[in-house]
């Protein structure tokens, strides 16, 4: 199979379209359009119904639903630190800073409406909320100072310059309590998640909302996994080696 966009028509039912992709959610809450029980109206009758220009509103669609996929092989662990963490805060950082507060209205969106049906929803808001709240400062810290020191200190080391042990000694910072700050304040919360979630499966008969928050959960999951082998696995512990290497 070819990688494509979701093909949408005018007939196409806003209910169907968002089971066949949840990235359109965003486009339908930007415009107001109901998606879930409300949702069982054609694209272009609903686009007609609220003013809309079918045309551009399908564009959208069709831009948030671009498959794109990258391939195992990829050495991450033979990329310079320059190219690695510009790849991390362009990839990574920005999924989360995009995605964590959206995902946090849609799953809280949800989780009001059906906590009778689902109690155990009540929690998974509120640990999402922890780890909204450790995510974005953490963000921040990794741009402005974490990966700058990483990087300088990498460059005095491959270049041999004279400076290099000064730079740890006068701007060191804390990698090992990072990387177990990552496990412990990012890692468990999804891992209760999951659990609470059971790994993010569905009822039978579940209605479009609930299909939507679970995809949006495991998206952000799995995307959070990944980002956190990158820093942990190949750029906090090249790091590590560098620090060493200066200071011996």
């Amino acid at each position: 199979m070819f990688l494509q966009s979701l093909q949408i028509e005018g007939s196409s039912f806003i209910n169907e379209i968002v089971k066949r992709d949840h990235h359109t959610v965003d486009v339908f809450r930007k415009y107001g359009i109901e998606y879930c029980c409300g949702g069982r109206w054609p694209l272009e009758t609903m686009c007609m119904m609220k003013g809309l220009d079918f045309n551009t509103v399908k564009k959208e669609l069709e831009s948030v639903t671009r498959f794109t996929q990258l391939s195992s092989m990829i050495p991450y662990d033979t990329w310079n630190v320059d190219f690695l963490t510009t790849y991390i805060v362009n990839i990574h950082h920005y999924y989360l800073k995009k995605t964590l507060p959206d995902t946090a209205v849609i799953l809280k969106s949800f989780a009001d409406e059906h906590t009778k049906k689902y109690p155990y929803l009540q929690e998974v808001c509120r640990l999402f909320g922890i780890l909204m709240d450790e995510i974005l400062p953490h963000l921040q810290q990794e741009e402005e100072a974490i990966f700058p020191y990483i990087c300088q200190i990498t460059h005095a080391y491959e270049n041999k310059d004279s400076y290099g042990k000064l730079l740890v000694k006068t701007l060191r910072k804390p990698l090992q309590s990072m990387m177990h700050h990552e496990q412990d304040k990012m890692v468990a919360p999804v891992m209760k998640i999951r659990e609470l979630t059971s790994h993010y499966s569905l009822p039978e008969n579940s209605c479009v909302s609930h299909k939507v928050a679970m995809a949006r959960l495991k998206e952000l999951d799995n995307d959070l996994m990944q980002h956190i082998y990158l820093e942990n696995e190949i750029l906090f512990a090249k790091a590590l080696r560098v620090e060493k290497e200066l200071m011996s």
